[in-house]
């Protein structure tokens, strides 16, 4: 049976030259898909201007131009993203298969790995061990982007991101790497003015310091009490919307705060950080690697998981296992 319908009139470009349309559909979706030519070419394992010359047959057998141009940019124009709309979730399905095959048959990891990650945690924990990936697999092109906001997977094209909290997806697979801690803290010099509370209830007692969400909202404080989830928006002295910001705040000696652990092990144990409450520290989050539920996993994205599971977990970021109450508040 012809690949191409019976249907279309003889006469009709796109059916009379199917490998050709075909050959430049792949290579459009691939652009778009990578952000520029050589890196789409580098996926398709072709030149450039193999690339380049797949999109320009297939922009005169649409009759319509699907990019602009320029030395420093692609960008899609309005039929171009109509068009990428309409195919390109079939296409990139495809795209995907061949990169499987390829990549079973070469066995050396290698091609774009997309990896998205919250800000102060790809920031002060994943970038760091990026250069020592690298090293060990020279062939793998990494693009790290950090951003709060929930991952889609398919539409910014993700292959691997690290989030925190819970994870219910069903179309995720989500490896926990370490327990999420997240700890009330406060500087030597505040908890010697101040005190520190010694309940959830003596938390309005104190000056604290509120995290204000991408989406706008002012995070809850989390807690368990008598083994339940309790939370909380206690009255803010001050509130930011980067989570950097409230950890030199409270170092500053500015008021408590509530801090994922792997910001403050160190500081914890280099006495600029005392902890409180640790007894009502939540237990049900963790830090995640996530990627999308799918029946071949690509090598690059199996290597990275391995190496930053690994590279992260040797960290000891567990703060509240390390230090006793009693300890860290001394």
């Amino acid at each position: 049976m012809s690949l191409v319908s019976a249907s279309n009139p003889p006469g009709d470009a796109l059916a009379s030259s199917f490998a050709t349309t075909y050959a430049g559909v792949v290579a459009f979706i691939a652009v778009v898909s990578e952000g520029s030519f050589a890196r789409a070419a580098d996926r398709l394992g072709i030149g450039r201007s193999a690339v380049s010359r797949s999109v320009q047959k297939l922009e005169t057998q649409l009759d319509t131009r699907l990019f602009l141009r320029t030395t420093r940019s692609t960008v899609l124009t309005g039929e171009g993203e109509l068009f990428y709309e309409r195919c390109h979730a079939g296409v990139e399905r495809i795209v995907q298969a061949v990169d499987e095959m390829r990549d079973l048959r070469s066995g050396v990891p290698r091609g774009q790995l997309r990896v998205c990650s919250t800000t102060d945690f790809g920031r002060q924990i994943v970038a760091p061990l990026l250069r020592g990936f690298r090293t060990q697999y020279p062939d793998i092109a990494l693009d790290l982007i950090l951003d709060d906001q929930p991952t889609d997977f398919t539409s910014r094209r993700i292959d691997v991101a690290f989030r925190n909290g819970r994870m219910d997806d069903s179309q995720v697979v989500a490896k926990q790497i370490i327990p999420m801690q997240l700890l009330v803290c406060a500087s030597p010099a505040y908890a010697r003015e101040h005190g520190l509370p010694h309940s959830v209830d003596e938390l309005s007692r104190h000056r604290c310091i509120n995290y204000r969400q991408a989406s706008g909202r002012v995070a809850e404080w989390e807690f368990k009490v008598n083994g339940l989830p309790h939370k909380l928006t206690p009255r803010a002295a001050t509130t930011y919307n980067d989570a950097g910001l409230i950890l030199q705040a409270v170092l500053n000696g500015d008021g408590l705060a509530q801090l994922a652990g792997y910001q403050l092990c160190e500081l914890l144990r280099n006495g600029r950080l005392q902890a409180c409450l640790v007894q009502h520290a939540p237990d049900d989050r963790g830090h995640y690697l996530c990627y999308l539920n799918r029946r071949h996993l690509p090598s690059r994205v199996r290597v990275f998981v391995d190496y930053m599971t690994a590279q992260i977990r040797a960290m000891d970021l567990h703060c509240a296992t390390n230090f006793s109450e009693g300890l860290i508040a001394a």
